[in-house]
């Protein structure tokens, strides 16, 4: 279903009937909380929309790099930061902004906890510290991914009790859930088409107005909870096809038959047929932890997930099977243990072409391969130093080394685990003692010397 802003204006009550010719004519102040990969793509496409934008984020440094026009992010150059006119764009740690803001979009993180069960956290923090701001006529959208009834079960009853205002009567809620792929240059917040889920007609044309300004095809749903649920779905469908794929790989394998051949030859069917690649694990923000949210809603109706549950296990175990291949090869090839060997990781990006390491499975890897009394570098042409994460802070101010001749001679073996393609891999395959390859990119460098071993 798509919807524009006409469709209900002689219907709506005043406040929405003015959010909407505010909308319309520019001059609606849109607020965006939380600066990182989808938040700051908005504010970028609000303001080349027209709009006066507030930028709201706890992180002082990256206020301060936007408020001198750099980026802090590798995909996002700081050309398209530079331009931003002050005159329209304010960033600041300074909630009390949001009480200028028509609309307010919050984009902050939703990860899970070591039971594998959501943080609500940063969502909980954030709307308390937004609704002392909130007022008559004014639209506040999550759009982090989270379970289906979090805007009703969390954001609105937080809003009202601390505002003392009617929701969808004198402000208005929706959920649209964020679609960012990072490093994608295909794809931008104009051109991804944005779902929109509201309670009330009033905060679904609101909502679809606002969106619709980024010139981007707006498709609305029936309510918050189906919004949710449709990003939920996306992510899950991700998840499962991309298990199953590391599944048939370990079973072709050990048939001798080669995985990546399989599905280059699988996808020319025209029909009834999507490619997807095994790997050494799932990274980034949502692929690895967005089935466990609908896991975890889904126990409040007596419901288990088996299917999803299966999934996440086979996806969370394939590190497991990297080192045991590596281990494998390096005593079958060279007569050398795992333990006192010196592995090289190739990647610390959770995909190729970011610089994100959010649920890198080349943490993972690092440390289970030190487990086993390995010493483990890393390099990484995107990420030079590994930041400070939650689940491995231990890692935190490793450097990346050279990539050079000298350097990998010193290894006795190097594991390609994100396939960046600035990479000279040819380099690697002539000079390294074995090449574990994790994600096929020897083969389509063409590629195919004796020490590459797949895995």
């Amino acid at each position: 279903m798509e919807q524009t802003s006409g469709m209900l204006r002689g219907t709506l009550c005043a406040p929405a009937s003015s959010f909407l010719s505010r909308v319309e004519s520019r001059q609606a102040n849109i607020a965006v909380i939380g600066l990182g990969y989808v938040g700051l793509p908005l504010v970028l496409g609000f303001h080349a929309a027209g709009f006066s934008v507030i930028g709201i984020d706890v992180d002082a440094d990256k206020i301060a790099a936007l408020a001198e026009g750099r980026s802090y992010f590798r995909h996002i150059s700081s050309h398209r930061i530079a331009p931003l006119n002050r005159e329209r764009f304010k960033p600041t740690t300074d909630f009390s902004a949001l009480a200028q803001a028509d609309a307010i979009l919050i984009c902050v993180p939703t990860p899970l906890t070591k039971h594998l069960e959501p943080d609500m956290s940063f969502v909980i923090s954030t709307v308390k510290s937004t609704a002392p701001f909130v007022h008559k006529g004014q639209l506040v959208v999550l759009e982090s991914t989270t379970y289906p009834g979090t805007t009703r079960e969390i954001v609105e009853p937080i809003l009202v009790k601390s505002s003392g205002l009617r929701v969808n009567e004198d402000f208005f809620v929706a959920f649209s859930p964020e679609r960012e792929d990072p490093g994608n240059a295909r794809f931008e917040v104009s051109t991804i088409p944005k779902i929109v889920g509201a309670a009330v007609p009033e905060g679904l044309a609101m909502a679809s107005a606002l969106y619709k300004e980024l010139g981007t095809r707006v498709v609305t749903v029936s309510s918050p909870d189906t919004a949710e649920a449709v990003k939920l779905t996306e992510n899950i469908f991700r998840a499962v096809n991309i298990a199953m794929v590391n599944e048939l790989k370990l079973i072709y394998d050990a048939m001798g038959i080669d995985i990546w051949e399989v599905i280059d030859a699988a996808a020319t069917k025209p029909f009834g047929f999507m490619p997807f690649y095994p790997g050494p694990g799932l990274g980034g923000h949502c692929i690895p932890i967005d089935p466990f949210y609908l896991t975890w809603k889904a126990r409040e109706f007596g419901m288990t997930t088996r299917f999803v549950e299966l999934a996440g296990q086979i996806n969370r175990n394939m590190p497991i099977h990297v080192v045991s291949r590596l281990a494998e090869a390096l005593s079958s090839r060279h007569q050398r243990a795992l333990n006192g060997a010196r592995i090289l990781l190739l990647g610390i990006a959770y995909k190729k072409n970011v610089d994100d390491t959010r649920e890198s499975p080349s943490l993972v890897l690092i440390e289970l391969i030190e487990s086993r009394g390995a010493k483990v570098d890393y390099h990484d042409p995107f990420i030079p130093i590994i930041p400070v994460t939650r689940e491995h802070a231990v890692l935190s101010g490793r450097r990346s080394v050279p990539l050079t001749a000298d350097e990998l001679a010193r290894y006795d073996a190097v594991v390609i685990v994100t396939d960046h393609d600035d990479v000279d891999y040819s380099l690697i395959a002539k000079h390294a003692r074995l090449v574990l390859d994790t994600r096929n990119a020897c083969r389509r460098a063409g590629l195919f010397t004796s020490n590459i071993v797949k895995a």
